[in-house]
């Protein structure tokens, strides 16, 4: 399962790949991982918080709702648990992934200067 992960993350971020090593230490750290043929979502909880580590579409499927369907999952699995917030952190130049976040709900509420190799880091979360 991980080196398959790996190989669609590499698909999905082609500049920073992550190895199906790094797929098994999440998930040995705690972290759940959804995925299917063509997209994945990785994220973990602490009390009443869940943060999106990454979540990633195969390039050839994006624009067909994957990542939307994948967020909706998310959401109801940690409602499940009782989690009250959803946050996460994402590339200020990654306009597609702000305009889906802004699309299911969630706010700006950060920046973290430079996070991402010189490039903001947009703070963003939403209650449920």
């Amino acid at each position: 399962m991980f080196n398959k992960l790996a190989d669609l993350h590499k698909l999905c971020f082609p500049h920073k790949p992550w190895t199906a090593a790094d797929f098994a230490d999440l998930k040995k750290s705690g972290c759940e991982i959804v995925a299917s043929e063509n997209g994945f979502i990785v994220w973990r909880s602490v009390l009443d918080t869940a943060e999106i580590i990454t979540i990633g579409v195969h390039p050839d499927a994006r624009g067909n709702g994957i990542a939307m369907a994948m967020l909706g999952l998310l959401e109801h699995e940690v409602k499940k648990a009782g989690i009250k917030k959803i946050f996460l952190d994402v590339s200020a130049e990654n306009t597609a992934a702000i305009n889906l976040y802004k699309k299911c709900g969630f706010i700006e509420n950060g920046r973290r200067p430079k996070y991402y190799d010189g490039i903001d880091a947009i703070l963003m979360e939403k209650n449920i």
